[in-house]
Parts: C-alpha cells; structure tokens; sequence
C-alpha cells in the first residue's frame, strides 16, 4: 500500500511538472518558427495556436497534451527533409502578386509568379525576398515546381543556397 501511495504521489508531482515543460517546449517552438525561413507562416501558427489553447483546457490530459505538442515538433522536424510547392501570395515589385512557393528542406524557399514573370528567393541573412537571375534560376525553380508536385522524375537542379555564416561566441 505504501509502494502504491509513493507512485500516485509520483503521477502527481510529473503532472504538476510536465505542464510547464511543455510550455517552454512551446515557447521554444514559437521562436523557432519566428526565426525559421518564412514558409507556411499562417499553417504553422495556426497549429502553434491550437496548442496554446489546448493547454488551457483541463478536460485534456496531460498525456494528449504531450503527445500533440510532440506531434507539433514533429511536423516541424519533417519540413526540413521534405520537397513541396504551394500557392500563396507575396509582395513583388510593390504589387500582391499570386505566386508558386518552392521549398527544399529548410536549404532553400524560392518563389515563381504565375507566368513565370518574375523569380526570386529567401535570403536567410539579410531576412528578405531577392529576385533572382532569370538566366540562371527560372527555369530550374520551374523544374523543382514539377518534381514538387511529382509531374516529373526527381532530377538535380540548381537552387540558390544561402552560405553558412560563422557564429562568433
């Protein structure tokens, strides 16, 4: 009886604990995502904000809690080995343009208008949106669209990679 009292006493104390572990684990979350290339910005928000409300909500255990939050860092875990292209909207040239997002991992997010007009690209250290040479980059974003959405057999192409930068302590 006392072993069985010492561990209901255990299940308590890990409760009391776990619940503001997992919203430092959600903190932690929310920055990364701040700081991450700006890709699915509105999904990946959503997502962190159903979360947030979830926790508040008492008839949810703490084990459903854990395991969705974990879930969450899955799915961010995923993104950076996983091809995709989606549509979206972004600000080219001044204008609100609809556009085609390529996204390679976290190595590289570019971007094509529809048309093909205009391409370009996150630049990761200056946290913008460059265009980039349509001699060298439009047909080969419009080649990683394809391969994305599996119209054609994954091939090599070349994309723009932001060069690592050495971290000063």
């Amino acid at each position: 009886m006392d072993a069985l009292r010492e561990s209901i006493d255990n299940v308590a104390l890990i409760e009391r604990q776990i619940v503001p572990m997992m919203t430092r684990m959600l903190d932690a979350l929310e920055q990364f995502i701040a700081l991450d290339t700006p890709f699915l910005i509105n999904e990946r928000d959503q997502r962190l904000e159903r979360l947030r409300n979830m926790m508040e909500r008492s008839d949810v255990t703490a084990a459903e809690k854990f395991r969705r939050v974990l879930e969450a860092y899955s799915i961010e875990m995923d993104y950076g080995r996983t091809i995709e292209a989606y549509k979206g909207s972004l600000d080219v040239d001044g204008r609100t343009q609809e556009v085609d997002f390529l996204r390679i991992g976290r190595v590289s997010l570019t971007y094509q208008s529809v048309g093909g007009g205009a391409t370009g690209g996150w630049d990761s250290n200056a946290r913008q949106w460059v265009e980039l040479p349509p001699e060298t980059y439009k047909a080969q974003v419009a080649q990683g669209l394809r391969i994305a959405r599996k119209q054609v057999a994954p091939d090599l192409i070349v994309i723009p990679v932001a060069a690592a930068t050495e971290v000063s302590q």
